[in-house]
């Protein structure tokens, strides 16, 4: 597939939205609308069988939802992975992690968008105070044990495709695949 051009069709501070001219492996011409965001990372905070999860208001389905700390850099910039990690386990859970370890690389939605997030693994975790952005005020976090975070992803509480990838990164590395 080629692209033959591309035009911007809404743009925040967070995407942009485009729409890029294409010509298919068979000569025939089409569109594709694309949501650029920044690469983000997700941090799985645990403390021996213990996970912490955050639950916040996701506007777009109308509804609270726990998953792992995730968050992009401000601003659309990039950031190097290890930072951006860092810093979301630390705005969103008080949490300062002694150790982070890479785990692995999970797209978004590979059909309609270029964001690419990594997810890495926080221990030897230190209390401290949140220090959320101004959308993130009605956020929570809570330590979870992981028995219990497999039943909420089995009765359809846990739902973030990302923070249920993740743990699926999690159970390989611990099993020495990863």
């Amino acid at each position: 597939m080629e692209t033959l051009g591309s035009r911007e069709v809404y743009a925040n501070q967070w995407m942009v939205v485009r729409e890029d001219a294409i010509e298919r492996a068979d000569g025939t011409s089409g569109i594709y609308g694309v949501v650029d965001k920044p690469d983000y990372a997700l941090v799985i905070p645990m403390d021996g069988e213990r996970l912490r999860l955050v639950e916040q208001f996701r506007y777009p389905l109308g509804m609270r939802r726990w998953e792992f700390p995730q968050g992009t850099a401000p601003e659309l910039a990039a950031e190097d992975p290890l930072v951006l990690a860092e810093r979301e386990l630390r705005e969103e859970t008080g949490l300062r992690a002694g150790r982070l370890v890479e785990l692995g690389l999970l797209d978004v939605a590979p059909g309609m968008s270029s964001q690419r997030g990594r997810v890495f693994l926080a221990t030897e975790l230190t209390e401290g105070f949140h220090e959320r952005e101004h959308e993130e005020q009605d956020m929570r976090s809570a330590w979870f044990p992981r028995a219990e975070f497999e039943a909420m992803v089995a009765r359809g509480e846990i739902t973030d495709a990302q923070s249920i990838a993740a743990y699926t990164l999690l159970l390989l590395h611990e099993r020495g695949r990863s």
